[in-house]
């Protein structure tokens, strides 16, 4: 008799309990986002490779976690919706925010931008996970697609 194996998936999110929920960093606007994702960023880097950046928020648009979905080269970044979706689903996120940067220091979102932001509001849609914003940021400033009304 052949003998099966079969392993268990063992998926983990862990949150320091020593923070209260009064605590956490709330997102008031798309300002404030950017305050926190410039922050989140590697600096030594941000001029040379684009990192695309999640973040998990709760019901009071309080963040849970961010999670770095990629780092690329200097014109791109793969962005993998699955990854994005699972990660806000097992933090148990009602919403989420994404950002990338452009090393470049152009703010306007490229034609591939304007597609994955549409992908990803698609299918967190599906999964009753409201995509809030999609941030493009340089050191100096922001694009926002929710601003802009391209969200």
């Amino acid at each position: 008799m052949q003998k099966i194996y079969t392993p268990e998936i063992k998926i983990s999110v862990s949150f320091d309990k020593n923070v209260k929920k009064s605590e956490l960093y709330k997102i008031t606007s798309s300002e404030t986002a950017y305050n926190l994702f410039i922050k989140i960023f590697d600096a030594d880097l941000f001029h040379w490779r684009e990192e695309f950046i999640l973040l998990c928020l709760n019901q009071s648009n309080k963040v849970l976690g961010y999670y770095k979905i990629s780092s690329g080269g200097m014109t791109a970044t793969v962005v993998d919706v699955r990854m994005i979706l699972t990660t806000a689903l097992n933090c148990c996120a009602t919403s989420i925010l994404i950002a990338h940067n452009h090393p470049s220091g152009n703010l306007l979102p490229s034609e591939a931008d304007k597609q994955v932001t549409k992908k990803i509001k698609e299918a967190s849609k599906l999964l009753d996970i409201q995509l809030l914003d999609h941030l493009i940021i340089t050191d100096e400033s922001f694009f926002s697609f929710a601003d802009e009304g391209l969200l």
